[in-house]
């Protein structure tokens, strides 16, 4: 077995609502060979694999997959689950996956991933598994694992990371990862929010980087009359020994920018032991700072914006003697805790020996291979956090107001709207400041584990407060995606123009550019995934209106999680052939997904008049709203009668109806892009836009007042329909590329007047050459005279396939061959076709890129002006 490629798909694709990796893979001459025929295969592979037992497989059956597996079943079925098992032992909750034979030797494994570089790492360890019990060669599975939880820890969330986003999720707050890092986007557009495991969007650097300055910290709470240890730096044993005895013994060591309680050496009671731990310090830290030993109990106050949410006590981790059992001994067992893991990744962390720990045992004369006496407690480390190995007790409830008041104060003094404050005390419940307790530290970024998963008390939601301060109360921008065959990108447009008319900052993806509040912020085909990130994480945008193209759904699915509202013009023929998609059901299958990724309040606009469309409405399980040139359409009378909206034209009026309550919206004629109803298609793309702002609930008049102040021009709508007059000739440049597109403008053409109508066409590379050759016909039907071009991006074809065979679909119409010029270079082309026109001619040219024409119709235009101005002067 070889993998071919990867494809990462992050949201929701046409294969699972989920995250997946599509694995494409070559069995090499074994699609055909069940593995019961590979002597020793399934043994082998149960004997490494044991889980695999468990697995219920397709059957929904106990030992389902044994079953198959003893029955016979194929290579890359057996690799699908061999790579759930792997991330079901890593603690990766996946459990989706298919294997599809694409053809021959080639098939796709689809798999659930929750992490990006350890589900690519699983399929690979997979195949490498699968070839090593092929071969009958040893491989080192369980080293392979081992690396794997490497990858595994670098890139998995912290669980404090985890409960925020979880939290917001849970309020359906889309949330998005940026980088492999615990860096996420909260939200979409102007109300999103960045978040760092728990600094927030808000959280000020400088408070931050007081926080991390633990001597900076200690002298602004001193000026607040704040409680903190009285202490300083020592730069050396000499001035620690000084320091030390004037402060008095028992005093504390750490270094002045530590986190999570690492390096923290606390009760030294000698100059021994002050000169050992400052020498353990300094090997790590350049900065170490003393202080007085407060004794008491460790407690850690979180505060979110500025008020006491949840207290816990610190418990440092401890072994307790057998009579048999060495130290390091009783330290295993105590990280056998199925509750403890490393970092991060579970509610406990597990027990690391360090010097630090050798130091604390040391100082309480033990060895880690002395023998603890029964029921003889020791204490293994001196400070409670988790992070290194620490247990918590919720304190919430017992925490007096008096220190609810220093922990707000200090807060407040720091300038951090979210902190853990570090007390150390005898009872949380009697005022600190009056019984000799101290804040040892406040920590920018606390962990928030300790209190959503104490070892005793009441678990106290954090994270919500968390969210709730970042943003109060949610607003969501809305999202509104558009897809189809055609019609799309004018759809797009005009739904955000009518988005700006009601006064909303709108970003958009087009077939043309990305465009926020109508400037171009990057240029070309951006209706894909990316060009929809770009807009859902720009702060300026206020409504985001993306045009989703099937190239982009099948590469990487769908950037946003749910739309507000979906959009699909309609379903034809186009792209077959390309990316596995052979079949119009194929085509409507991945556009469905559009229709599907939507919010349960939300709808979807289809196509009453366009049967594809109409074959997806099963898949739907939002509202729809259906539009139609006919108001009788059986289709829609349906969905009216149903209680939902249907758009329609009757007596040249569109009209939107509801429960019996129908509104007119606009005469056919103020459509302007309609060109006065004569190209029925914009009239169409008007109903879905129409359709789309209803979904929106935006008022009837700022629909109508949209329709009337946006043109087919350059400026509006580029590249559709954009009419030109030069002196008499009028030229038309469309984007139209497959044969629906060809149709429509056609019949659009034939509803203006003119002369001649002369043809610039072209198709690009990837298109079948049936659909080539049939637009070649209809070409030869319609037009008076033709040029055939080809695109520069010919998508593999060789120079001339392309316009050879359109020029047999026009011969095969009985076109008069005199009447057809091959051009390749379409700039030259348009020219050659403009200056030979007559007056009265309509030229039209199906364009690859646009500037360089319209580069040349503004030449033809300047050189125009420059002769009236000549004739006038004579």
């Amino acid at each position: 077995m070889r993998i071919d490629n990867f494809r990462i798909f992050q949201g929701r694709n046409i294969f699972a609502h989920k995250k997946c990796i599509k694995m494409s893979v070559d069995l090499e001459g074994y699609s055909e060979i069940p593995t019961k025929d590979i002597s020793g295969f399934n043994h082998k592979l149960l004997k490494i694999i044991p889980e695999l037992n468990e697995h219920r497989c397709g059957i929904d059956e106990e030992h389902g997959f044994r079953k198959r597996l003893e029955e016979g079943t194929y290579l890359a079925h057996v690799c699908e689950h061999i790579i759930l098992s792997i991330e079901n032992n890593l603690g990766v909750d996946a459990c989706y996956g298919k294997a599809r034979e694409i053809s021959g030797d080639k098939y796709y494994i689809i798999y659930e991933y929750l992490y990006k570089n350890t589900g690519v790492a699983a399929g690979k360890i997979a195949v490498n598994l699968i070839n090593s019990l092929i071969k009958g060669t040893y491989y080192n599975f369980n080293e392979a694992i081992e690396n794997l939880k490497k990858v595994l820890k670098r890139e998995e969330i912290g669980s404090s990371t985890l409960a925020v986003i979880s939290e917001a999720k849970k309020r359906g707050i889309p949330v998005t990862r940026i980088g492999d890092n615990s860096i996420f986007q909260l939200g979409y557009g102007k109300h999103s929010k960045i978040i760092e495991a728990t600094i927030s969007y808000n959280t000020k650097a400088v408070a931050v980087d007081i926080s991390c300055d633990k001597i900076l910290t200690k002298e602004i709470l001193k000026n607040q009359c704040l409680p903190v240890a009285e202490g300083g730096i020592v730069r050396s044993p000499l001035e620690l020994l000084i320091e030390a005895k004037e402060i008095g013994y028992p005093i504390v060591l750490k270094p002045c920018y530590g986190n999570q309680g690492k390096g923290v050496f606390i009760n030294i009671k000698s100059e021994k032991e002050a000169i050992n731990a400052y020498h353990i310090l300094s090997k790590k830290y350049d900065n170490i700072m003393i202080e007085k030993n407060i004794t008491g109990k460790d407690f850690r106050i979180c505060v979110i914006n500025g008020k006491v949410i949840a207290v816990s006590e610190k418990i440092p981790p401890y072994v307790v003697g057998d009579g048999v059992s060495t130290v390091v001994e009783l330290i295993k067992n105590v990280n056998k805790d199925t509750a403890r893991g490393d970092g991060h990744e579970k509610p406990l962390t597990t027990i690391k020996i360090d010097e630090e720990l050798r130091s604390c045992v040391s100082k309480h004369s033990y060895k880690l291979d002395s023998i603890l006496p029964k029921g003889k407690k020791l204490i293994i480390r001196e400070n409670g956090n988790l992070s290194t190995g620490g247990k918590a007790v919720d304190c919430t409830d017992i925490i007096c107001q008096d220190n609810i008041n220093i922990c707000e104060r200090a807060a407040k003094a720091i300038g951090l709207d979210v902190c853990g404050i570090d007390i150390c005390c005898e009872d949380i419940g009697k005022p600190i400041d009056k019984s000799g307790g101290a804040i040892l530290e406040v920590n920018a970024a606390p962990g928030i584990r300790m209190h959503h998963y104490p070892s005793q008390g009441k678990s106290r939601n954090v994270a919500s407060a968390i969210v709730d301060m970042m943003f109060d109360k949610y607003k969501p921008i809305p999202v509104v995606s558009v897809t189809g065959t055609n019609g799309k990108t004018t759809t797009t447009r005009l739904i955000a123009h009518i988005l700006e008319k009601s006064g909303y900052n709108v970003g958009m993806t087009t077939t043309g550019g990305i465009y926020v509040n109508n400037k171009c912020i990057c240029k070309g085909d951006t209706t894909g995934y990316y060009s929809a990130k770009t807009i859902l994480a720009n702060r300026d945008v206020e409504a985001a209106v993306l045009e989703t193209a099937r190239g982009g759904i099948i590469k990487r699915g769908l950037a946003y999680d749910l739309a507000d509202v979906a959009v699909i013009t309609n379903i034809t023929e186009d792209h077959l052939g390309i990316d596995g998609i052979h079949t119009m059901k194929d085509l409507a299958y991945v556009k469905s997904l559009v229709g599907e990724a939507v919010k349960k309040d939300g709808y979807v606009v289809l196509n009453a008049d366009d049967l594809v469309s109409i074959s997806i409405i099963n898949r739907i399980k939002s509202t729809i709203i259906m539009f139609s040139k006919n108001k009788d359409n059986p289709v829609l009378r349906k969905n009216i009668n149903s209680g939902g909206y249907g758009v329609y034209i009757k007596d040249n009026i569109m009209y939107v109806e509801k429960t019996e309550k129908i509104v007119p919206i606009a005469k056919v004629e103020d459509i302007r892009i309609s060109l006065d109803g004569k190209l029925t298609y914009n009239v169409e793309n008007a109903m879905a836009a129409c359709a789309a702002a209803v979904g929106l609930n935006i008022d009837y008049s700022i629909i109508r007042k949209g329709f009337k102040t946006f043109y087919g021009d350059f400026s509006f709508n580029p590249g559709r329909f954009n009419m030109y007059d030069l002196n008499g000739i009028k030229v038309v440049l469309d984007y139209g590329h497959n044969i629906e597109g060809y149709k429509a403008v056609i019949r659009g053409a034939k509803n203006l007047k003119y002369n001649r109508l002369v043809g610039v066409i072209g198709v690009p590379g990837d298109r079948t050459d049936e659909s080539v050759e049939k637009i070649g016909s209809i070409v030869g039907k319609n037009f008076d005279y033709v040029y055939i071009k080809e695109d520069k991006d010919r998508r593999g074809r060789e120079i001339g396939a392309i316009a050879k065979i359109l020029k047999v679909g026009v011969t095969k119409s009985g076109f008069d061959m005199n009447k057809v010029e091959v051009i390749l270079d379409e700039k030259e082309a348009l020219e050659k076709a403009i200056d030979t026109a007559k007056q009265g001619d309509l030229i039209i040219i199906f364009f690859e890129e646009i500037d360089p024409l319209i580069k040349l119709l503004n030449q033809k235009l300047n050189k125009e002006k420059s002769n009236l101005n000549s004739l006038a002067m004579i």
